[in-house]
């Protein structure tokens, strides 16, 4: 047995002591001024301690990681889908896949209820479910030859759960899918600067396949220099286009982002995935990651105090003006991908397990992305956290709750005790360049507003403009890799469905099958996004209400298979570490479920506030967000939709666990009639890293091996 050695010891003592000083005073800190550098050292401190030894533990104790057996990537090797891939770019692919918009969003909505409980469930949230469920996820999707998420349910659980489960993934997909382009189009539709920099990330990519694949093979140290100047450079550039005469040519309407949006994501879900969607990905990363560490670090330079209260009233009223709700169960809810996303486990189970070239990475690429994700969450809640709460609330409430107006606005914000004046509000729109900031609802500007005002310190605030359009820029950039990858995975979900009808759709690079539903999935998501694009209350608006519940059942879905994987694999106990997540998740979103549906608070209830907009049209009157009688209409419209949907995918889920139930209790009482799908063991040729610094054993392996290691 190893035993670790002085430095160790001291080097794990010192990492405790930081993230224990950050909870202490976070926790304690009562009437004085607390410095977001301490939820810094909070999570840092903390996400090291849970990679280092929870991860390590799940991975080789419990999963029993295997470096000798071969990965779909390498058993399957074809060049479209399957590609054994570089463990740095293949991180930075999974890394930009799953980080979308709830990081960026959730957590700032979320400090509608403080900063305290934010911190709290996001990171740890993160170390005891989030990560461990895209790793678990992960593993058990590349013992099986790259299965999505519903085909693992389907074959573990069983052709009732299984069938629930497919339904509602693939369902729920086409939600978060039509959710992430809309934030997109908001983002770029004012943005020549955003759309010229983020448009030439394509070329880029592109020429970082074919010099990948073709030119330089396994260079990725050279392909990243050239990858990073480049997008350097574009960002630059696309200043300068803001600016010059060709700034027309990429203001583009809110409709032709559509079309370029689906045509894109089509593009990328049938292309090869070396070719275009690795490393535009593994590129983009190197942006995210670098703001979201200059952010670190400007926090810990600047020490901007934390001006919003570490647990404010709304969270035990349920009023408040940027969600309606409790505490438990909406915080929860509201943060999603920050701490636990069911997305995540759609992207473990469908482009990764295809590349991935060891098992023994399923910890850095799965654990440690997620914990990655999880940091850009930590920065968005401290951005939120540090600005003036009144111009926070100034910024998220309705237009129909402040109203138009600086000086109203003062009026109503100073009245939820969050006093902020007429000229300040005018001030702060002036600092960004803005005509306003008045109900910029949706978390993103308000994200801005935070970056700019942490860039600001440390570069000086005639600067504070500049950074503020350059994180608008930024979370379209953050958005857009989950779009594309999500797309390939929503064409694998409908191949593997389709599959069990037609065998050829098995074949997941059969091209008249990929094409086939690339289109499809790309249409039903496309035909959402257009339709609210051009509706303000239609489409994927009229089930924007639903992204975060739906989000955080699908996670249920995928704790389930997990935890019916661990019992039927022989790991009975070590069930409690996705079981105990899963007994959480779906109390949480059960939970929330049911008040969506019955709640007696308009607020809250889609049913409730349909009887009350129903009663209003009967009466002749409008209200608020519907300036029309047809926008009425609308609104009860969408509620029943959303009631009627929040309603079924729950009980879709309550249907998976309690399949995924029955199936434990016949493998504990009959274990010969269960089996497993699992690909029959191939001993593997590749040599690889398990981390992304070898180790010293890795390092002679790869000296003494003549077998190359793949690209």
């Amino acid at each position: 047995m190893r035993t670790a050695n002085v430095r160790t010891i001291v080097i794990w003592t010192l990492v405790a002591l930081v993230g224990a000083a950050g909870w202490s005073v976070l926790a304690l800190a009562r009437g004085e001024d607390v410095s977001a550098a301490w939820m810094v050292a909070a999570a840092l401190g903390s996400y090291a301690i849970g990679y280092r030894f929870y991860s390590k533990f799940i991975a080789y104790k419990v999963l029993k990681v295997d470096a000798t057996r071969a990965t779909p990537a390498e058993r399957l090797d074809n060049g479209i889908d399957f590609h054994p891939t570089d463990r740095r770019v293949l991180l930075g692919h999974h890394f930009a896949a799953i980080a979308g918009a709830g990081p960026l969003v959730g957590p700032v909505l979320a400090a509608q209820m403080g900063y305290l409980p934010g911190t709290v469930w996001i990171i740890a949230g993160v170390i005891f479910a989030g990560a461990v469920q895209d790793m678990v996820v992960l593993f058990f999707s590349t013992r099986r030859d790259g299965r999505s998420l519903g085909q693992m349910a389907r074959e573990e659980i069983g052709p009732f759960g299984g069938a629930a489960a497919l339904i509602a993934a693939f369902a729920i997909m086409i939600i978060l899918l039509g959710v992430l382009a809309l934030v997109i189009v908001n983002a770029l539709a004012a943005s020549p600067w955003g759309t010229f920099s983020i448009a030439m990330t394509v070329p880029i990519a592109l020429l970082m396949g074919f010099y990948l694949r073709v030119l330089r093979p396994g260079r990725v140290a050279e392909v990243s220099l050239i990858g990073v100047g480049l997008l350097l450079l574009a960002l630059v550039a696309g200043r300068w286009v803001a600016e010059s005469s060709w700034a027309g040519a990429f203001t583009l309407a809110p409709s032709t982002l559509v079309v370029w949006l689906v045509a894109y994501g089509f593009i990328a879900s049938i292309l090869p995935v070396w070719m275009l969607l690795a490393p535009r990905d593994y590129l983009s990363t190197f942006m995210k990651i670098g703001t979201i560490a200059l952010l670190a670090l400007g926090v810990v330079v600047a020490l901007p105090t934390l001006r919003m209260d570490p647990v404010t009233d709304f969270a035990s009223r349920g009023d408040g003006p940027v969600f309606a709700g409790s505490l438990f169960p909406f915080v929860f809810i509201t943060i999603a991908c920050g701490a636990l996303s069911g997305f995540h486990s759609l992207i473990s189970s469908g482009t990764t397990p295809k590349m991935i070239q060891k098992e023994t990475q399923v910890r850095m690429i799965g654990y440690g992305s997620m914990l990655m994700e999880s940091s850009v969450a930590i920065m968005a809640l401290v951005a939120a956290s540090i600005i003036d709460p009144g111009l926070y609330f100034a910024m998220n409430a309705p237009a129909g709750a402040i109203g138009t107006t600086v000086e109203n606005a003062s009026q109503v914000v100073t009245g939820w005790g969050y006093s902020i004046s007429p000229a300040e509000l005018a001030q702060a729109a002036k600092n960004v360049e803005e005509a306003t900031l008045l109900s910029r609802t949706g978390g993103a500007p308000t994200l801005a507003v935070g970056v700019s005002e942490i860039f600001s310190k440390v570069t000086g605030g005639s600067l504070r403009a500049f950074w503020y359009h350059f994180a608008i820029m930024f979370e379209a950039l953050f958005i857009l890799t989950a779009l594309d990858a999500g797309t390939r995975v929503g064409r694998f979900m409908l191949q593997d469905m389709l599959g069990n009808v037609y065998r050829p759709f098995k074949n997941i690079s059969w091209k008249p099958g990929l094409v086939l539903t690339s289109a499809i999935v790309c249409a039903l998501w496309g035909y959402f996004l257009w339709v609210g694009v051009h509706e303000p209350l239609g489409g994927i608006n009229q089930l924007f209400p639903i992204f975060g519940i739906s989000n955080q059942l699908l996670a249920a879905v995928a704790l389930a298979v997990c935890t019916t994987l661990l019992v039927k694999s022989g790991r009975l106990k070590w069930a409690w570490i996705t079981g105990i997540p899963l007994v959480w998740d779906a109390t949480v979103t059960l939970t929330a479920s049911f008040q969506k549906v019955f709640s007696s608070d308009p607020k809250v209830g889609f049913f409730k506030q349909r009887s009350v907009f129903q009663d209003a049209i009967d009466d002749g009157k409008v209200l608020p967000p519907a300036k029309s009688m047809d926008d009425m209409h609308t609104v009860v419209t969408n509620s029943t939709v959303d009631g009627v949907l929040t309603a079924v995918l729950a009980l879709l889920i309550v249907v998976v666990i309690a399949d995924a139930l029955r199936v434990c209790v016949r493998h504990l009482r009959r274990p010969a009639l269960s089996t497993l799908s699992e690909a029959p063991y191939v001993e593997s040729k590749i040599l690889a890293p398990a981390g992304l610094i070898p180790t010293r054993k890795e390092r002679e392996e790869a000296r003494d091996a003549v077998t190359p290691t793949g690209v």
